[in-house]
C-alpha cells in the first residue's frame, strides 16, 4: 500500500508550488520539511515578470501583486542602468518586492486547501528505490511510499546526492557576507578608502548589509557571527559603524553548479536542489517557481496515467536547457560587475542603453524569452499572452481559462468542437487583433499548437498526441 502518490521534500517555494500543482490535479502529495517551522529570516525580495505571469495562470498572482511593491525594471548586476520591463513580453511589466516568506504562505495555504499534507518537523534521512515506487525513511523513523520523490531540499539536497545525480559545475571564486542588521549606513552602496564598498538594502524595521570577505573562509558552513561581519565592514569602509540587533546572518558565494540529470528513476529534481547560481538578478525563487510549475502537471498525468510516453521526461529536456540558461546569465552578470573597462564590457553596457538591446537582456535575464519548442508561428513554445477573449458572451483573459490546471484548445472559429477528451475546448471570440484561429495551450500556459486563418486544424493531432496522449479522434 503506498502512503502517497508524490513525496516532497523541502517546503520552500518549489516544493509548495509543486504540491500545489499536483493537488489541483488530484495527485495524493506530501511534503515533507525539516524545519519545524518556517525560518523567522527572509531570504529573498522579488518575485520577478515570469513568476508573476506563470502563478497568474493559476489566478495567484494578483492577491500578491496587491500586497507588493512594483518596481518598473529587473535586478541586474553590472549594468549602470535598470534593465526596463515596459514593453517586453510580460503581463506583469514590473518586479514585485515581496518577502519570500508571504509567497510562502500563499503557496503552502493553496497547497493545504486542495489537499496536500504537509509535514514540518519531518526530516528525508534516506530512501530506496524500485521500478514501481521510492521507500523514505525519515528521521523519527516513520517510512513513507511513494510512486514519486522529488527533491525540493536546496543546494545540498539530500535527495539529489543519494539519487547518485552529479552536481558539475564552478566553485566559488569569492564569499559576501549577509546581514539583517540595523545601521545608519546610508541606503545603496557605501565605498571604503581602496574603492571596495558595503552595499545596504532597505527592509523593513532594518537593513540588510552585504559585503564581500577578504578571502574565502576556511570552512563555508561556519556559521557567520556578528563580530566577523562587523569587522568586515569595518576593515572595507576604514572605519567602525555599528552594526545592531541582528536578525539573520549568512554567507553566499559565486559557485555555479547544474545537476547532471533532472530525473532519476522515480526521483525527480527541482529548485536549488537542481542548480545553484550567483544571486545576480534575484532569480532564484522565481526559477524555483519556473521548475515545479513546468513539473506539476507532467508528473501529475504521469500518476494518473493519462501521459504520452516521454512527457515526464520532457521535464528535464526543457527545465535542464533553462537551468544552462541561468547559470550562463548569473555568471555574465558577475563578470560583468569585474570587469572594469574591458571592450566587451563596454560593448554589453553600450548594448543595454539601447532600447532595442535593454528590452532583449531584460527579456533575457528574466527568463520572459524563454520558448521550450519553437516553430514558425511567434507564440509556439512560448507562455501565450494573457490577451483578452470573450467566452460564453463574457470578457476574460487567456490566462482565466487555464485556473483549473487542465490543457485547453482555444477556438475562435466554432469548427473545433470534437476533439479528444484529454483537452477542455473553449469557443471563444477575440477581443482584440490577434492572427490566430486556435491555439492549445498546455496546462502552465505554453503554446503547443497555432492554428492561423484558413489552415484548419493542420497539425493538431499531433500536438495532442505528444502533450496530451491518445489519439484524437472526430466525433
Amino acid at each position: 500500500m503506498l502512503d502517497t502518490d508524490v513525496l516532497v521534500a523541502g517546503a520552500g517555494p518549489a516544493g509548495l508550488l509543486l504540491a500545489a500543482e499536483l493537488a489541483l490535479a488530484g495527485v495524493r502529495t506530501t511534503v515533507v520539511e525539516r524545519h519545524p517551522e518556517r525560518p523567522p529570516y527572509c531570504r529573498g525580495f522579488n518575485l520577478n515578470a515570469r513568476a508573476l505571469d506563470l502563478l497568474a495562470r493559476r489566478g495567484l498572482a494578483e492577491d500578491l501583486v496587491a500586497e507588493g511593491h512594483r518596481v518598473p525594471h529587473a535586478p541586474v548586476t553590472g549594468l549602470p542602468g535598470p534593465l526596463l520591463l515596459d514593453g517586453t513580453a510580460t503581463g506583469h511589466p514590473f518586479s514585485l518586492g515581496i518577502p519570500q516568506t508571504r509567497v510562502e504562505e500563499v503557496l503552502e495555504a493553496r497547497a493545504a486547501g486542495l489537499g496536500a499534507e504537509i509535514l514540518r518537523g519531518h526530516e528525508l534521512r534516506t530512501f530506496t528505490q524500485t521500478p514501481d515506487d521510492v521507500s523514505a525513511l525519515l528521521h523519527n523513523g516513520r517510512t513513507i511510499r511513494a510512486r514519486y520523490l522529488v527533491g525540493c531540499d536546496g543546494g545540498r539536497s539530500t535527495v539529489r546526492k543519494q539519487a547518485g545525480i552529479g552536481f558539475p559545475g564552478v566553485d566559488a571564486r569569492w564569499y559576501a557576507l549577509l546581514g539583517d542588521v540595523e545601521c545608519d549606513l546610508p541606503y545603496g552602496p557605501s565605498a571604503g578608502p581602496d574603492g571596495r564598498t558595503v552595499f545596504v538594502i532597505p527592509r523593513p524595521g532594518y537593513v540588510r548589509v552585504i559585503v564581500r570577505e577578504d578571502a574565502p573562509p576556511s570552512d563555508k558552513n561556519e556559521p557567520v557571527t556578528l563580530d566577523r561581519l562587523q569587522a568586515q565592514v569595518d576593515a572595507v569602509l576604514g572605519r567602525h559603524v555599528e552594526l545592531r540587533n541582528p536578525r539573520w546572518l549568512s554567507r553566499f558565494g559565486d559557485a555555479a553548479r547544474l545537476a547532471s540529470r533532472y530525473r532519476e528513476g522515480r526521483v525527480l529534481l527541482a529548485g536549488d536542489a537542481a542548480h545553484i547560481h550567483p544571486p545576480a538578478g534575484a532569480i532564484g525563487v522565481n526559477v524555483a517557481l519556473d521548475d515545479a510549475f513546468n513539473l506539476g502537471w507532467k508528473l501529475a498525468a504521469t500518476v494518473r496515467g493519462t501521459a504520452p510516453e516521454g512527457l515526464l521526461d520532457t521535464y528535464h529536456d526543457e527545465r535542464h536547457a533553462a537551468g544552462a540558461r541561468i547559470l550562463a546569465n548569473t555568471r555574465a552578470q558577475v563578470a560583468l560587475e569585474e570587469a572594469g573597462d574591458e571592450p566587451w564590457a563596454d560593448l554589453m553596457r553600450r548594448v543595454a542603453a539601447h532600447p532595442a538591446g535593454n528590452r532583449a537582456l531584460t527579456e533575457i535575464i528574466t527568463g520572459l524569452d524563454t520558448c521550450y519548442a519553437p516553430g514558425d508561428h511567434p507564440w509556439l513554445g512560448r507562455l501565450a499572452p494573457d490577451v483578452p477573449i470573450s467566452v460564453g458572451g463574457r470578457a476574460t483573459h487567456l490566462a482565466a481559462l487555464l485556473h483549473p490546471g487542465r490543457p485547453v484548445l482555444l477556438d475562435l472559429t466554432g469548427s473545433l468542437s470534437a476533439w479528444s477528451p484529454a483537452v477542455e475546448v473553449v469557443p471563444g471570440t477575440s477581443l482584440s487583433d490577434l492572427d490566430i484561429a486556435a491555439v492549445l495551450l498546455r496546462p502552465d500556459g505554453h503554446v503547443a499548437w497555432v492554428g492561423v486563418p484558413g489552415s484548419g486544424d493542420d497539425g493538431l493531432a499531433e500536438a495532442l498526441h505528444r502533450w496530451m496522449g491518445g489519439v484524437p479522434v472526430r466525433a
